[in-house]
């Protein structure tokens, strides 16, 4: 039976789906401000006109207490890929706000270095925790046709958790305060998270067909079971072949285990493609310095205020990823990431040369910097920063996708602990404007690479990418 990439529910079916969605929204809300915290808080102790602040840090300690969270992910993830098919997706996603919620109460109370460092330990197992379930159940719950949209969309969640909270700094002027408002967004995703549906695939995995049945139902917009009976025979026939995929190999040989399935090449192809999609992406969407943003705003040198400048540039964020909702579906993931990247690194090799070459220090070379960082910015949003966590929901067949999924989420904040934890060092060694220079270079090359590599997954079912690799 050929897949039908498109069922035709009508508009109810997308509207419960966004709703369904609403609870991993807001858990995209709590990785957005854990992720922009150390931006505000190393901006806060850069700012030597607070004289009340008591604690201190060298940019040693900065760049640590920046880069841990992104550390202790893989952490998070291993334990996350655990238990996911013993708890589900909803329960995992409602487990990784406990140690969000404990962090920021730590954070408030903290007079010293080492208590910083345990708040970012416990947000990266938190972010960690939280990734794997949160792809696979967006991956799992969307009809093909809305599923690229609707990750965009959450993508708007992650940016405005990290608006708001530099939004309260710009406003407070006070870290702690910051962080004790902060306090709501984990306890607001709870309760949100508790009122959820189950994915329909991981209840058929546990033999709840009848439960998984009326689930999709609800999902497509509260139809009848033989108004979405075609949809649900393609997740049976799907999840079945997974199943007996699995049980033939432990037939062959009981040691083997599900982390011996990266080795195939239908898993293989899609985890060595995301893996570099996510190198290239994290180069050009201001990972590396992101804890360090307000004295990358100070030293273009622009008269403007560093802390609403990092709130305006999240803003632009949202916009971008609002626009990625719309443009994903008619442009294709493949035509956005050649795009964007292409544009991301031609404005970071021009704000090098710019930075280099123009000598005079004056407003209007600061202000084209600055220019070149906001293009950046929206373009990345909408494009190379988004779609590598679409690919995630989407690429990998079922049988791995759990763990796969964790660990890409891992081997990606891997990625951006040593890109953060050394951007210091790589600017000491090669100039500020030479940073940026490389990277944009950087991104050229990976143009050539997904010109090449990277397929168009867009309005595709699960059942068709996975044929795609094998």
């Amino acid at each position: 039976m050929e897949p039908d990439s498109n069922y035709k529910y009508g508009i109810k079916s997308t509207f419960s789906q966004c709703l369904a969605l609403v609870g991993a929204g807001f858990l995209q809300v709590g990785v957005g401000t854990q992720l922009i915290c150390s931006t505000v808080i190393i901006g806060a102790l850069l700012d030597r006109s607070n004289e009340n602040e008591r604690l201190t840090m060298t940019i040693e300690q900065m760049s640590w207490f920046g880069s841990l969270l992104y550390l202790c992910t893989p952490l998070g993830s291993v334990f996350s890929s655990l238990v996911l098919d013993r708890l589900g997706h909803k329960n995992c996603m409602i487990i990784t706000n406990i140690p969000y919620l404990v962090s920021q109460i730590i954070f408030f109370y903290a007079e010293n270095v080492e208590t910083m460092y345990v708040c970012s330990i416990m947000m990266g197992l938190g972010v960690g925790f939280s990734g794997g379930p949160f792809s696979a159940y967006l991956g799992e719950v969307c009809e093909p046709k809305l599923r690229g949209a609707l990750m965009s969309a959450t993508n708007v969640f992650f940016f405005s958790g990290s608006l708001l909270l530099t939004t309260i700094y710009a406003i407070t002027r006070q870290w702690r305060l910051t962080v004790l408002a902060n306090m709501a967004i984990p306890i607001i995703t709870i309760v949100i998270l508790c009122m959820s549906p189950d994915s329909p695939m991981w209840l058929l995995s546990k033999g709840k067909t009848e439960k998984a049945h009326r689930t999709l139902g609800k999902l497509r917009g509260w139809v009848s079971h033989d108004k979405c009976s075609n949809e649900f025979h393609e997740m049976v026939v799907f999840v079945s072949a997974n199943k007996n995929s699995s049980n033939d190999k432990n037939e062959k040989n009981n040691s083997d285990s599900s982390w011996k399935q990266l080795m195939q090449p239908d898993v293989l192809r899609p985890f060595r493609l995301l893996l570099i999609y996510f190198f290239f992406s994290n180069l050009l969407s201001g990972v590396p310095f992101g804890p360090y943003l307000v004295e990358v705003f100070l030293t273009f040198g622009a008269n403007v205020d560093a802390q609403w400048t990092v709130a305006f540039s999240l803003c632009i964020s949202i916009v971008g990823g609002i626009l990625t909702i719309f443009l994903v579906n008619r442009l294709g993931k493949r035509f956005l990431t050649l795009t964007t990247l292409s544009i991301c690194s031609i404005c970071y090799i021009s704000i090098g040369l710019i930075g280099i070459y123009w000598t005079d220090s004056n407003q209007i070379k600061a202000w084209l910097l600055l220019i070149c960082f906001f293009i950046s910015t929206l373009v990345a949003s909408f494009g190379i920063m988004p779609i590598g966590w679409i690919l995630l929901t989407e690429i990998f067949p079922m049988k791995s996708r759990n763990i796969t999924c964790s660990i890409c989420s891992t081997l990606s904040f891997i990625l951006s602990f040593f890109m953060t934890k050394y951007y210091p060092n790589v600017v000491y060694l090669v100039d500020f404007y030479n940073t940026f220079t490389i990277f944009g270079f950087g991104g050229l090359i990976g143009c050539v690479y997904f010109y090449f590599c990277l397929p168009e997954t867009e309005n595709k079912t699960l059942q068709e990418i996975s044929e795609f690799f094998k």
